[in-house]
């Protein structure tokens, strides 16, 4: 199943994938910063949340989605999704040296250069937090800010369900952060499917400011396509939504994401 929004689809696409729909949030920034280029999306919906599963589990479904794009044409790849980056880009680089290939984190170091009178919260799936790759970002960034972190278990499930205004969607990041409104005042969208929920946060929480790592991700590969030369320039470039779920109804879903403010 595909859905391509636009003109007929075209060689040299960049592939973007996820467990699911939080990916699109990434795919928003990538498409504002390189309107000219081609992008094939991709929702490991059968699988979602890629948080509640082993580093391993999750390193076995992105090679085979990577395996797959790259066997179909994809000039590069990007890794939508802060557990995957963590457990697979190590080993995707490894396997596809000459791909460009990058992946998001995540925004701790922004959120801790822009300063403020209160903590920095990182909102993430068990796994990003647990893995070493996080580790190391919080040791080299989280000097001379409190860093509180939670592990938002349930939450992609909630969001993958598509009905934003639920409210046991709010119920649940009340359970989860409620008790630090007042003690935060930066937050970390530490997975891709979080920047949707922004205004449910932020009723939990009060006046917070947000940062997500989709931009500087959109920027990266935007340098890395120009080193290599292969930027598409001269045609306004398509989307196309795909997913292990192969039905209408999954990809109306991903349509709709993606045309929501993020």
């Amino acid at each position: 199943m595909a859905d391509v929004l636009g003109r007929p689809e075209a060689e040299g696409f960049i592939g973007v994938f996820d467990s699911g729909v939080g990916g699109v949030s990434v795919l928003q920034h990538l498409v504002r910063e390189l309107p000219g280029e081609d992008f094939r999306y991709f929702g490991d919906s059968a699988h979602a949340p890629y948080g509640g599963k082993t580093p391993a589990e999750v390193c076995e479904f992105s090679r085979s989605i990577a395996e797959r794009m790259l066997s179909e044409g994809a000039k590069a790849l990007v890794i939508a999704c802060n557990t995957a980056t963590s457990a697979a880009a190590p080993t995707l680089r490894a396997a596809y040296p000459d791909v460009p290939i990058v992946g998001v984190e995540p925004a701790l170091k922004p959120a801790v250069l822009a300063g403020g009178t209160g903590d920095v919260l990182v909102m993430a799936t068990e796994v990003t937090l647990a893995l070493d790759k996080f580790h190391r970002l919080e040791d080299q960034w989280a000097h001379g800010a409190s860093v509180q972190t939670v592990a938002c278990s349930g939450l992609v499930d909630l969001i993958e369900q598509g009905d934003l205004d639920a409210p046991e969607l709010v119920e649940l990041i009340d359970r989860l952060v409620g008790h630090l409104r007042g003690e935060v005042d930066r937050v970390v969208l530490g997975c891709t499917h979080y920047p949707f929920v922004r205004a449910q946060i932020a009723h939990v929480l009060g006046d917070v400011r947000f940062f997500d790592g989709g931009e500087g991700t959109a920027r990266q590969l935007h340098r890395l396509l120009a080193s290599e030369g292969l930027l598409c320039e001269g045609h306004e470039g398509i989307v196309t939504f795909d997913s292990s779920i192969d039905t209408p109804e999954e990809c109306a879903l991903y349509q709709r994401f993606f045309a929501l403010p993020c």
